[in-house]
């Protein structure tokens, strides 16, 4: 068996170590990205949320502020958001390269993408239930925490597993730009030096990872389903 990988896959056997180092770059760079997102996401969905028109703590300003700065950081190709990101990056986790110089753009690439997911599945709320919470004197935190957030919890789920799915392509493409992970792994031996045995095993492991978040975030969706 060792003989047949080294004969399909001649580099990527003599790299082992550093693919496992790269792995749990990415897995880090997703689990502390994807914390961080999902709390500053929510926070903002809702804010969205009951803010619009018509809504229970309606502040139209405050909506247009939130909405035309997330359409901003949406609408900028996240490889000009690490370049933008730099100064603010430095100032912040003191670097912009490697895995801590990635998190700080993945985090503000990341965020928009995902209030856009969760203020979806808010907005899927029956106006019945809300009225309803309204009529028996719920305060508008016990609505956005009874009705709000935990009627729409499979639509959180869903919304968070297609946001980690894009997450791992994120985090390859700041490997390209020297972020770490399995992206800086392809391409300084897949790319670089025409390891093409390297290129397929690290896109074999992104496709696991991707698989298995799909899983994952399926099977939660349909136990909360009701």
């Amino acid at each position: 068996m060792g003989e047949l990988l080294a004969k399909l896959m001649p580099n990527v056997v003599t790299k082992i170590p550093e693919l496992l180092k790269c792995l749990g770059q990415t897995l880090y760079m997703m689990i502390i990205t994807g914390a961080i997102t999902f709390g500053i996401g929510i926070v903002l969905a809702v804010i969205l949320t009951v803010t619009r028109k018509g809504d229970i703590l309606e502040n139209i300003p405050l909506w247009t502020v939130l909405d035309k700065i997330i359409n901003f950081f949406r609408s900028v190709p996240f490889i000009i958001l690490i370049a933008l990101l730099i100064p603010v990056t430095r100032a912040i986790v003191g670097t912009a390269i490697g895995v801590r110089g990635a998190i700080v753009p993945l985090v503000f690439g990341t965020v928009p993408f995902f209030t856009r997911q969760m203020e979806s599945a808010l907005a899927g709320i029956d106006r019945g239930s809300i009225e309803a919470a309204q009529a028996l004197g719920t305060s508008p935190g016990g609505i956005v925490f009874r009705v709000y957030l935990k009627e729409s919890i499979p639509g959180i789920i869903r919304g968070t597993t297609i946001t980690f799915i894009s997450l791992v392509g994120l985090t390859a493409m700041a490997g390209a730009v020297g972020g770490g992970g399995l992206g800086d792994f392809a391409i300084r031996y897949g790319y670089q030096r025409y390891q093409t045995d390297v290129t397929i095993v690290t896109v074999i492991v992104l496709i696991l990872i991707v698989t298995i978040i799909q899983g994952l975030g399926a099977f939660f969706a349909r136990k909360t389903t009701h």
